[in-house]
Order: structure tokens, then C-alpha cells, then sequence
């Protein structure tokens, strides 16, 4: 087993391992853990009551923060036309057709999110399997399909994320950093928890959210009461 770091010991000692904390105590202790030497993310992980074989129970969905996620977001559109000028000046990173699918599919990979118009999902498909893996691929469900290209930007900067249940009925998500104040992290951390809770499929019955943890990078984390 690793070794864990002297940090990391001392912040454990904050933590009751058999304890599941309410939401603004847990983001209280989790300011004051040692620091680590760098800004580090506050990620929610849930574990859900759901069965990722059944279509029906496949939980995805989008949600903007209230107070953005606190990094910059790399975000690639790909269009042609007329949308391209109005992608650069909604200051999109990357900007491209035929030739932006092409060296992505070369392996060229340098961005957070990707954003498409209708008319590219053709043949933005045959990158189906580099970016759907990474979650990267553009979809009508997330907003990120749409020949609103200055809209769809704008969310995204403005700390628009998706969500979406993995293999293990999990769903990891960044609610903002360290560096944030107590009460930007509870509202970001809030509106995550009310927008997989709107996202429940109809056929669940019972608890949705099985388990709910809080942590921040290379840091213990804490038991959450969904």
C-alpha cells in the first residue's frame, strides 16, 4: 500500500470515517486540511441506485454553476461557414471543419470541451470512439449540438458542465477549488445535487442517490447526507 504523506495524515485527523457530515460542515473542514501546492479541485462523487444496462437508467444531463468551476475551459467548435467568425469571436479556442476533425483524429486532443453544429455531426461521428470515452463528443442533450454557437460558448465559460452515470453507477464532478469561498463552493455543490435529483429516471424507485462523498485533491474525503 502507498505511503501515504505526512499532509495527508493531518488532514485525516479531521475526518470521522463512521460520520456522514451535512454539506456546509464537510466544506468547512475541508478548507482548513492542510494545503496541498496548488489550487486544488472540490469534486462531489455520487453512487447511484440505478442499472447502467438498462437505457432508461442512463443519468445524464447538464448543469451551470453558479459560480463557474474555477478553470479556464479549452473549448473546440466545430463548424464552417459563417459560424466560424462567430466562434472566434465568442473567443472559442480551436475553430474548424474537415480540417479540425482530422487532427483530432490524428490524436490532437488539447481541449475541454467540443461544441458542433448540426451540419458537422456527419462527420464528426467517425471520431465517436476518441471523443465519446472522454466524454467529449457533442450531443443535442447537453446543448452542445446547435448552430446557437455564441450561446453555447458563452454557458460554457460561464461554468456549464455535464454530468453523466459511468459503468459503476458513478458520477464524478468538479464543484469549484480550494480557493473558493465556503459559501460559492456550497452553491455550486447545491445546484449539482438538485440537478441529478431533477435528472432521476422515472423508473427508480426508492433512494436515488445511494452514497454522496466530498473531496478535494490528494485530501480525505467526507460522507455526505444526499
Amino acid at each position: 500500500m502507498k505511503e501515504r504523506s505526512k499532509r495527508y495524515k493531518e488532514s485525516k485527523k479531521q475526518v470521522e470515517e463512521t460520520k456522514v457530515y451535512q454539506l456546509k460542515e464537510a466544506i468547512g473542514l475541508l478548507k482548513k486540511m492542510a494545503p496541498t501546492k496548488f489550487d486544488s479541485s472540490v469534486d462531489l462523487h455520487f453512487h447511484l441506485n440505478v442499472d447502467t444496462k438498462k437505457s432508461d437508467q442512463m443519468v445524464r444531463g447538464t448543469v451551470v454553476l453558479p459560480h463557474g468551476t474555477g478553470k479556464k475551459v479549452r473549448v473546440a467548435v466545430f463548424c464552417k461557414g459563417e459560424h466560424e467568425k462567430v466562434a472566434r469571436d465568442a473567443k472559442a479556442d480551436l475553430v474548424g471543419g474537415i480540417e479540425l476533425i482530422d487532427k483530432v483524429a490524428g490524436g490532437f486532443l488539447d481541449f475541454d470541451c467540443a461544441i458542433a453544429t448540426p451540419e458537422m455531426m456527419k462527420d464528426l461521428s467517425k471520431l465517436g470512439k476518441v471523443l465519446g470515452p472522454r466524454g467529449l463528443m457533442p450531443s443535442p442533450k447537453t446543448g452542445t449540438v446547435t448552430n446557437d454557437i455564441a450561446k453555447a460558448i458563452d454557458d460554457v465559460r460561464k461554468g456549464k458542465v455535464e454530468f453523466r452515470v459511468d459503468k459503476q453507477s458513478g458520477i464524478h464532478l468538479s464543484v469549484g477549488k480550494v480557493s473558493f469561498s465556503e459559501d460559492k463552493i456550497y452553491d455550486n455543490a447545491i445546484r449539482v445535487i438538485e440537478a441529478l435529483n431533477e435528472a432521476k429516471p422515472a423508473s427508480i424507485k426508492g433512494k436515488f442517490i445511494r452514497s454522496l462523498s466530498l473531496t478535494s485533491s490528494m485530501n480525505p474525503g467526507f460522507m455526505i447526507s444526499a
